[in-house]
């Protein structure tokens, strides 16, 4: 992983995927007591950010590859953007995802044309299934984080963030991420480095999921002992991968765990305060930002909406309560 393949990854998403707004608010600004910038990766296409690394993987395909086809798994989000990739592309696309994610995102995924298998999250491996499928089927396998063509193109992300924060005049901040296996959150410490080496990338994760935060304090690998129990499905994985951890050992400051409550306050004022959908696991790094002050370093801080794809019952429910 290099600038190099973030750059080429930027050149073949030119004209496909949105460059989404770094959003502000004075009413966040004094919750978190300092300036808060969000870069809304709720409004990017199929509504998260994984529509980035979805196009960047596809479009780095032979022809003959995406003729027989492309093969994911995923809670939801990278379903989506490998789906819409692969339609884009014409290219077929089966996707696994575990049996409870939220509906929307299952109906949205076969919407998009792609193939669903369902699985069980508690007793059945996601990667075993897309093996074996890949293998039977002859089609190429699309990870969610650990591919080197989807770090690259979640690390456009990081790119425009660079370019946005010096315009606003913010050359020193920490850049929090919503991090799940870290593929986004790696992306991104990669292009900070290359284009604002004033600005850090830090992981946020849910309480009890915080694998990527714990992984840093310890310098190795840990993983979670569980495989549910958070409402931030999005961001809920087993462990780092074996690319994106290195790079997040060697770029990344100290990751910060967040409760399920602080994410569903953290939509409400999203929505209130600028107006934009974000779900639960989306919400992390804002939640981090407005509500652990004390571990935030800087007179700016950055958080990435990273994904608006929430129920909505549940989104109903949580602007009605907070």
């Amino acid at each position: 992983m290099n600038i190099d393949l973030i750059r080429a990854a930027a050149r073949r998403l030119d004209g496909h995927v949105r460059v989404t707004p770094l959003l502000s608010s004075p009413f966040l600004d004094e919750i978190a007591g300092r300036r808060v910038l969000v870069k809304a990766e709720c409004l990017q296409h199929t509504g998260s950010f994984k529509f980035r690394g979805g196009w960047a993987a596809v479009s780095a395909l032979t022809d003959a590859q995406r003729s027989s086809g492309v093969i994911a798994f995923s809670s939801g989000n990278h379903a989506q953007g490998v789906a819409l990739a692969a339609r884009m592309h014409a290219a077929p696309a089966v996707i696994i995802m575990p049996a409870n994610a939220p509906a929307v995102k299952i109906a949205n995924t076969r919407a998009l044309g792609a193939e669903v298998v369902l699985y069980d999250r508690a007793t059945e491996s996601r990667e075993a299934i897309g093996d074996r499928l890949a293998s039977d089927r002859g089609l190429t396998l699309i990870r969610p984080y650990d591919d080197p063509q989807v770090i690259a193109g979640q690390g456009t992300c990081g790119l425009e963030i660079a370019a946005q924060a010096a315009e606003a005049g913010v050359t020193q901040a920490d850049v929090l991420v919503c991090c799940g296996g870290g593929g986004l959150t790696s992306g991104v410490a990669l292009a900070l480095q290359a284009d604002a080496s004033g600005l850090r990338a830090r992981p946020c994760e849910p309480e009890g999921f915080d694998d990527a935060t714990r992984s840093l304090a310890a310098g190795t690998i840990q993983r979670n002992d569980r495989a549910e129990g958070s409402i931030c499905d999005a961001i809920v994985t087993p462990q780092p991968g074996d690319l994106t951890f290195p790079i997040m050992k060697n770029l990344c400051g100290p990751g910060i765990a967040v409760s399920d409550d602080d994410c569903l306050r953290a939509m409400a004022l999203a929505f209130h305060r600028l107006r934009i959908v974000v779900e639960p696991g989306g919400a992390a790094a804002l939640a981090a930002a407005l509500f652990h002050p004390d571990r935030v370093e800087g007179e700016a801080v950055i958080a990435i909406a990273t994904g608006g794809n929430v129920d909505p019952a549940l989104f109903a429910e949580t602007i009605r309560r907070y």
